[in-house]
């Protein structure tokens, strides 16, 4: 089934140039393939259309996902993945001098996404001179963390959240996401992160760039109205909710945003992408 919110979002879908994914719950749920994934890989695959996977998940690097993909049966490249982790390592580098000491509460794979290639230093325990704390999902979470990520903040260093998801799609269900860490520290310290996953629009835009496209000839497919929607919205992207994460049908008319279309899946998405019968 496809909704739409306008009377051109089919045509300005079906005329996309790229496309973007959110991962978790849109290709897969935990290590369960969603439906239509293949299907329409290979469609834009035909027609030549690029395509970037986007997500918010700072525990795996793209290298990673690839692998993960593979033993579902979708084929991609590590360069068409970005993660809310190596966009972070983007504004880093971008934002603090060569040599600047950054604390991370996260699972190793944000590490050695944030410092591959990069001038900065890791400190295991924050110094009085830390510049920044960079906080993505840890599932090793701690109260010493916590404390040390807190004062640190509060001694001056800034505070760079991956992402604030507050929740992640699994195949057991919903768990605690980065945003329920983030929420802690920002509670302890007082102070507010800046964000560079989704719901900023900073992953998309870059997703694009990658693309060589202009974000308005994109689309953005994603599970969540708080996140992938509105992101998508910010970056000036069509937007399409497919039902198979964490919003819900329900969910919809108390949105923030509402998205352009809505698919119970990709397999219907796919159909109205190539005019066949929803």
């Amino acid at each position: 089934m496809v909704e739409a919110t306008g009377n051109t979002a089919v045509e300005r879908l079906r005329c996309a140039r790229g496309f973007v994914f959110d991962m978790d719950g849109v290709l897969y749920r935990g290590d369960a393939q969603l439906p239509g994934v293949v299907d329409l890989i290979n469609a834009l695959e035909i027609r030549g259309i690029p395509y970037m996977l986007a997500t918010n998940n700072s525990m795996s690097t793209p290298a990673s996902y690839v692998r993960k993909l593979a033993k579902m049966g979708i084929e991609t490249k590590p360069e068409s993945i970005l993660t809310s982790a190596t966009a972070t390592r983007v504004y880093v580098n971008d934002n603090l001098p060569a040599g600047s000491k950054i604390f991370v509460i996260g699972m190793p794979p944000l590490s050695e996404q944030l410092f591959d290639d990069s001038p900065h230093v890791k400190v295991e325990v924050p110094e009085p001179d830390t510049a920044a704390v960079v906080i993505g999902l840890d599932v090793d979470f701690t109260y010493a963390k916590l404390k040390a990520g807190a004062m640190a903040i509060r001694d001056g260093a800034r505070f760079i959240a991956t992402n604030t998801d507050a929740t992640l799609p699994t195949e057991e269900g919903l768990v605690p996401g980065a945003g329920s860490i983030v929420s802690a520290l920002a509670t302890a310290s007082g102070q507010q992160p800046t964000i560079i996953g989704k719901p900023e629009p900073t992953t998309l835009i870059m997703s694009a760039r990658a693309m060589n496209l202009d974000p308005a000839d994109c689309v953005m497919i994603g599970d969540r109205l708080d996140t992938d929607i509105l992101a998508g919205a910010r970056a000036g992207m069509l937007t399409a909710l497919v039902l198979t994460g964490v919003s819900t049908r329900s969910d919809i008319p108390n949105a923030d945003v509402l998205p352009d279309l809505v698919f119970t899946d990709l397999t219907a998405l796919l159909a109205a992408f190539t005019g066949d019968p929803v």
